[in-house]
């Protein structure tokens, strides 16, 4: 693995905010580092269990009610660079971390993606990926489509409810992952189409939409510069509304929202300039 020292100092910078971290004021999440199955991955272990990396996932979580207790561990994954959700049980991977870190941009893209936030992003929008998968799967919850669709429109809606900063970078992060596996493989197979999950441009299409949708001025350079296609944009509005109106009706009474408030009122986010390979 490269650099194992380095991908570690990027993580810890992504997701350590500036402010004191305090225990998680609910119980229905259970943390586990699992003992990494290869060497090349301890370090990185040892360095997310010292920073207590899960233990802040653990915390922004908090404010959702769950009727039973959620497992959430970072794990070794026999090679796959993968994160899923099973029998109440969201694993990430080692070897994710690993590939984010290898895809990161050595500087600032054109499009103003830090490398910092091509990390975070993609990272934060796969572990909300999956625990929108356990809230689906916990309270039973009705999806009209593909629940994998269901599961990016839930972690795109969650931290778009940041601050508009944190919220752009963390767009723009996950755009970034999903164009970048887009572009680095050939025009997907018949296999791939049959996917249960969307291709990767069609999910990076779909979170900049949600995004547009939720705040045209914030996000307005992704029309402006064509990298989200105006025939699609003009409707944006009525997509992020609909899931907006699915999230109230069917989230929303799970939810502590005076520690909501309190969460998505905190900057969860360091610096990004000058965090690069």
């Amino acid at each position: 693995m490269k650099n194992a020292s380095a991908i570690t100092c990027i993580l810890f910078a992504a997701i350590t905010s500036v402010t004191a971290f305090s225990a998680p004021k609910a119980d229905r999440i259970d943390i586990h580092y699992v003992t990494p199955k290869t060497p090349e991955h301890q370090q990185i272990h040892d360095a997310l269990r010292e920073r207590q990396v899960l233990e802040r996932l653990q915390e922004f979580l908090s404010p959702f009610k769950l009727p039973r207790a959620l497992k959430i561990s970072l794990a070794g994954c026999d090679g796959e660079a993968d994160a899923f959700y099973g029998d109440d049980d969201i694993t990430i991977c080692y070897e994710y971390i690993e590939e984010l870190w290898q895809r990161m941009p050595k500087e600032t893209t054109s499009s103003g993606v830090e490398p910092y936030d091509a990390f975070v992003g993609p990272l934060i929008d796969t572990s909300l990926h999956e625990f929108g998968h356990a809230l689906i799967d916990m309270h039973d919850l009705p999806v009209l489509g593909r629940v994998e669709d269901a599961a990016d429109q839930l972690a795109a809606y969650i931290y778009l409810q940041l601050g508009p900063e944190e919220s752009l970078r963390l767009i723009r992060g996950t755009a970034y992952a999903f164009l970048y596996e887009a572009s680095s493989k050939q025009a997907p197979s018949m296999a791939e189409y049959a996917n249960e999950h969307g291709t990767p441009a069609q999910r990076a299409y779909n979170v900049l939409c949600i995004a547009y949708g939720a705040d045209p001025k914030l996000f307005g350079q992704i029309v402006d510069e064509g990298i989200l296609p105006w025939e699609r944009a003009e409707f944006c509005d009525e997509e992020y509304e609909q899931i907006q109106d699915a999230f109230e009706e069917l989230i929303s009474p799970h939810i502590d929202y005076a520690l909501a408030k309190e969460n998505f009122d905190r900057s969860w986010l360091s610096e990004a300039k000058g965090q690069s390979k």
